[in-house]
């Protein structure tokens, strides 16, 4: 295992800790971490326990948001087909299905469209486009893609189609000439928060339209308006919230940051999915052990016990749709086609739904042994290759790893050795595509900006980025990016980093108080993250064991301070296995967790989710 370096976070100031502290009347770490997160006074950190769909922006504050609600009623006034474009991951197709269902609702001259992964790749494509043509589309609605789609919504033009755009990646030098261009990012939007998911986008647009024709808003505050208005706002909830089951999915798969409007919307969505979920989903929830691998009933008889419309309220986190619902829906579009994932979000029949969910978790299951296999061959290539070793970045092809996996393959990679990562594989039309992701603060995409010139296409963000490449340029362009992340990189950037909140005891902070006003701080997320704590010079109160499957080890044992009197707690530390013997003999350490519930057999307890471990020589 690479040996991580721990960083104590320290970018904040002691006063700003000590006045928050007294104003909320928390002890100092509760106050830490708040001030970590950007909170500072009494009315911030209400507005941070207590998110409000008040605290939501006007979707008619975003550019070109007049636009595109007076071009989709004018195609419902004159009944034009209308085609709603998404991308093929969890983002795009919940994107899709909630503007399309809402939609829907108001004509039935309407159709939806998702490229094919390996003949269409990424974006708008000229396939989807030529479609719409053929069916007599004459508007198309684009979500989560198309920002940097000038030549094909100029294609589209010429064949009498008008576009919308609704995206929140990174605009080019140049915006499409669609009749609305909806992007929080665009330079010249005055939007007040740039970094909504794309489902989250397509909520605004109908969110829009449904204010539009009320008059009233969802983030109005229904203390300040008169009865009848008050009417019309419950029924724009009505309209609106049930919405929002998909947004929370989009907001934790897409991995935007917790904050401001993603934090108000993921609050609800939450309540939503826990609640009365659309069909689509609870079939995912209720089929095998996701469900209750998130702490649901697991009989029937159970499941009206604490109901709201019929459904058992569960207590699903964002970790929960990360890594249980998100795969699920994403299995589809990596492997076969992401019209199943709409179709199975769109589908109102229960029964029928978990038929759906079958297929795709079957589809799942073998995205799993896809990307087991990619792993695993990527791996000992690496492992037997010195030279490979010695980059500062890794750069694989082969053309027997499917395109659908090569970006989690890429992601496993980044967690085994610390590099920037990009997997590549052949596409269709004989060009090398692939998936990247960074390291670390590495600026990935502005990596391949400097490559262009030997690049086909490429776009993405920081963090991820897909690429295609001619095979003629391929190890021409491995040598340039080597050499970018090279300079780019610092030696000490190479070693993982943990980033630890605050250094708490046992007896002192782990207080019933503080750890119920810990769970307020979800829902947690990008720049909201799970808190990260270290607490030293620890022993083991015996027994520890090895536990896990398939040779993945994980340790659990039982910490408690060597120096103050104070219970211990049962930990658990994920592919922490090596550690097992130290610990067993009672080597002192030092502890990086987290807090959280562990809900087993109907008990919940306290439990650490072990981060790492630094033994005290």
């Amino acid at each position: 295992m690479k040996e991580k370096l721990w960083k104590l976070r320290q970018d904040y100031e002691i006063e700003d800790v000590e006045r928050l502290a007294g104003e909320l009347g928390v002890d100092r770490v509760i106050a830490t971490l708040l001030v970590e997160r950007g909170v500072r006074t009494f009315e911030e950190a209400r507005r941070f326990f207590r998110p409000s769909l008040e605290h939501l922006h006007d979707p008619f504050l975003m550019k070109d948001m007049a636009n595109a609600v007076s071009r989709i009623e004018k195609a419902l006034r004159n009944r034009e087909r209308i085609m709603v474009y998404g991308d093929y991951d969890v983002d795009g197709t919940s994107a899709v299905a909630v503007v399309f269902s809402f939609l829907h609702s108001l004509t039935d001259n309407i159709d939806f469209y998702i490229p094919d992964r390996e003949k269409e790749g990424y974006g708008i494509s000229f396939e989807g486009i030529n479609y719409a043509k053929d069916t007599g589309v004459g508007l198309i609605i684009a979500l989560d893609c198309g920002i940097k789609a000038v030549e094909q919504v100029d294609y589209a033009a010429e064949a009498g189609i008008d576009f919308i755009i609704g995206d929140h990646h990174l605009p080019g030098d140049v915006l499409p000439r669609a009749v609305a261009v909806l992007d929080p990012k665009r330079a010249d939007c005055p939007y007040p928060y740039k970094e909504l998911s794309g489902c989250g986008i397509g909520f605004k647009i109908v969110e829009a339209i449904v204010e539009k024709n009320y008059g009233v808003k969802l983030s109005d505050n229904p203390e300040k308006l008169n009865p009848q208005d008050r009417r019309k706002l419950d029924e724009v909830k009505l309209r609106l919230l049930h919405y929002l089951d998909l947004v929370v999915v989009s907001i934790a798969s897409d991995i935007v940051p917790m904050t401001g409007e993603n934090r108000v919307l993921a609050f609800y969505g939450l309540r939503v999915i826990n609640t009365h979920p659309r069909a689509g989903l609870e079939a995912i929830l209720s089929y095998g052990n996701v469900a209750r691998a998130a702490g649901t009933p697991q009989s029937a008889s159970d499941k009206h016990s604490s109901a709201i419309g019929g459904y058992f309220a569960r207590n699903l986190t964002i970790s929960d749709l990360v890594f249980l619902v998100g795969p699920r829906i994403n299995a589809a579009g990596r492997l076969h086609s992401a019209f199943d994932s709409v179709r199975l979000l769109l589908e109102e029949d229960i029964e029928r739904a978990k038929l759906l969910a079958k297929e795709i978790d079957d589809y799942n299951r073998e995205r799993k042994e896809l990307d087991s296999s990619a792993t695993e061959t990527a791996k000992l290539r690496i492992e037997s290759d010195e030279k490979l070793r010695g980059r500062s970045s890794i750069v694989l092809f082969d053309e027997n790893w499917h395109k659908g996996v090569v970006g989690i393959v890429a992601s496993r990679l980044v967690e085994l050795y610390y590099k920037p990562t990009i997997i590549f594989t052949r596409s269709t039309d004989n060009m090398y595509v692939g998936s990247a992701r960074s390291a670390g603060e590495f600026d990935i995409h502005a990596a391949l900006e400097r490559c262009a010139d030997l690049l086909e296409h490429f776009g993405g963000h920081k963090c991820a980025a897909g690429v295609s490449v001619k095979p003629e340029n391929f190890e021409l362009f491995r040598e340039k990016f080597e050499s970018e992340v090279r300079q780019g990189i610092p030696p000490q950037a190479t070693i993982p980093e943990i980033e630890i909140d605050a250094t708490i005891s046992f007896a002192e902070n782990i207080t019933p108080k503080f750890l119920r006003i810990l769970k307020q701080f979800s829902p947690f997320g990008p720049e909201n993250n799970v808190p990260v704590f270290l607490t030293r010079n620890l022993i083991d109160t015996g027994y520890p064991r090895v536990v896990g499957t398939k040779g993945v080890k994980h340790l659990k044992f039982a910490p408690i301070p060597f120096d103050e009197r104070s219970q211990s707690y049962p930990a658990i530390g994920f592919q922490l296995g090596e550690y097992y013997e130290r610990v067993r003999r009672g080597d002192h350490f030092d502890l990086v967790y987290q807090l959280e519930e562990n809900h087993w057999n109907g008990k919940t307890e306290m439990q650490l989710n072990v981060k790492d471990i630094h033994f005290r020589d």
